[in-house]
């Protein structure tokens, strides 16, 4: 998750003559204002293109029309406040629309475009990556058939929050980069696509990744609240509810014992440490849930026998050096873990996927360079979408399609003196819903949001007993993008099916 915040101010004072300010008038009359002019959505927004398109999914052929297009927002006077850019896949030959599932898929970041779900891992179309997603492949890259797609049990819509991809502002307002606006644009452009598409009856999920996951959860309230639209599921991949399980900081410690099942899975994973990875993950979770929070808890009262104890666990888990550890003060960073599990080797780990181990730049320093699992997919899916949207999709556009963008930021986090959490977001659209079910897909090696948080997080709401049942977690071998081993993609694959065809 990106951590940026920064601010900008422009002024700009004109002093204007009398004989000029009458022409500007004329002007304005004759020919419209200057401010429609300089709209930049009004400006470059186009009709949506539909291209015919086939793929095999389960040894059966699949024909579906896709459609790119922007959906503007509007306020209640009709003003446009967003162009919003999205891919849709509908399966032809549909008879009854009312029993097939439609699913919205977006990133996270704040800030990310739905690119990485789009041609990673959902669409028709993928990038292709070497076997286990750890190897650069030669540029350059373009998108290929992908067989795991799940367009055949449901139609898919990839939607570029704004400021993302191509979606804009229709203004400088940023009423849009904050938890609530964000909430707030992205439940209006669902509830303007069912109604466009006439799906209101269709079974209707989201799938948020990262912080895309807090989205989901936001709009599983909001929907319903807002416009009485009751998704049948959501789900959540590799993501986070509450951000005190991702952010250390002086009095929170919460985050070191979310953090130890992910690393003991890493060091797992690069044989410093030997065993069923299982037992092993599940007495990394037991340890700091309890004797490790307990300990952190004590801060500096803690005395230096059980000091070296903990340090010695904790080294068992991870094969770190205890006297490393101790000078630490018992907390293990992801940052450093990166740097530290193999620099006798010099190597640096992925903070996306920890499985992803390449050359260290400054081997001196206990912090990592670069982030190699970033490096392995962020040039391939940005060549492969910018060729895929105009050879394939015929979407002509000159502006830049924001994979990353940073004109999010400052990002509003509505969290004065507190840590943002969605958790009652879910809880409240559970207890509303009560046909509502949850899919959690978590990855063994994501250091970005280790998953033991998101599933801190749900352990923790108030539900009903029974109503638990509904919430179902699937474990993945790799990262954050998990999708990008391909053993992971073809059990997502499975998983999502069973999840959206699911009959009582």
């Amino acid at each position: 998750m990106t951590e940026e915040r920064f601010s900008a101010c422009l002024f700009l004072m004109h002093w204007t003559s009398p004989l000029t300010l009458l022409v500007g008038l004329l002007l304005t009359v004759t020919s419209g204002s200057a401010a429609d002019k300089k709209d930049p959505a009004k400006a470059e927004q186009k009709k949506p293109v539909s291209r015919d398109g086939s793929v095999t999914i389960a040894g059966s052929k699949v024909d579906y029309i896709a459609t790119t297009g922007e959906l503007l927002l509007k306020n209640d006077k009709g003003d446009d406040q967003a162009s919003i850019f999205h891919v849709s896949y509908i399966k032809k030959g549909v008879k009854n629309i009312s029993t097939r599932p439609v699913l919205f898929a977006f990133n996270g970041g704040p800030g990310s475009s739905s690119v990485w779900l789009h041609i990673g891992a959902l669409g028709p179309k993928i990038i292709p990556t070497s076997p286990d997603g750890t190897k650069a492949l030669n540029p350059p890259i373009t998108v290929v058939e992908n067989p795991q797609s799940i367009l055949d049990v449901a139609d898919l819509v990839f939607v570029d929050p704004t400021a993302t991809g191509l979606s804009r502002p229709t203004d400088k307002s940023k009423q849009f980069f904050g938890v609530t606006g964000d909430l707030d644009s992205m439940s209006d452009f669902i509830r303007r696509w069912v109604t466009q598409h006439k799906r209101w009856s269709s079974p209707k999920f989201v799938l948020g990744e990262s912080y895309g996951s807090l989205r989901a959860a936001g709009l599983s309230d909001k929907l319903q609240k807002r416009y009485g639209m009751h998704l049948n599921g959501v789900i959540l991949l590799s993501g986070l509810l509450d951000y005190r399980t991702l952010s250390p900081s002086q009095g929170n410690d919460l985050c070191y014992a979310i953090y130890l099942p992910s690393l003991a899975a890493t060091a797992h994973f690069h044989g410093k440490i030997k065993g069923d990875r299982a037992t092993i993950v599940k007495d990394a979770k037991e340890f700091a849930a309890t004797t490790y929070r307990t300990a952190l808890h004590r801060g500096h009262t803690l005395d230096d026998a059980t000091k070296q104890n903990i340090a010695n666990k904790l080294s068992e888990l991870t094969s770190l050096d205890p006297q490393w550890i101790i000078e630490n003060h018992l907390r293990i960073s992801t940052t450093k873990f990166r740097k530290q599990l193999l620099k006798s080797e010099g190597k640096v780990l992925g903070r996306f996927d920890a499985r992803v181990a390449w050359d260290a730049i400054n081997t001196a320093s206990e912090y990592p360079d670069y982030d190699p699992s970033y490096s392995v997919v962020h040039g391939p899916i940005a060549t492969a979408m910018l060729d895929y949207l105009g050879r394939d999709l015929g979407w002509k556009d000159e502006r830049v399609y924001e994979i990353i963008s940073s004109k999010v930021h400052p990002w509003n986090w509505n969290a004065n003196n507190s840590y943002v959490n969605l958790s009652g977001s879910i809880a409240s659209a559970l207890k509303h819903n009560p046909k509502l079910r949850v899919l959690v897909q978590c990855g063994h090696t994501d250091l970005a949001t280790p998953a033991n948080g998101i599933l801190y997080s749900l352990d923790h709401i108030m539900l009903p007993k029974a109503q638990r049942a509904n919430i179902k977690t699937a474990w993945y071998d790799a990262g954050h993008m998990f999708y990008l081993n391909q053993s992971d993609l073809e059990k997502m694959r499975k998983d999502l099916v069973s999840f959206v065809t699911h009959v009582e």
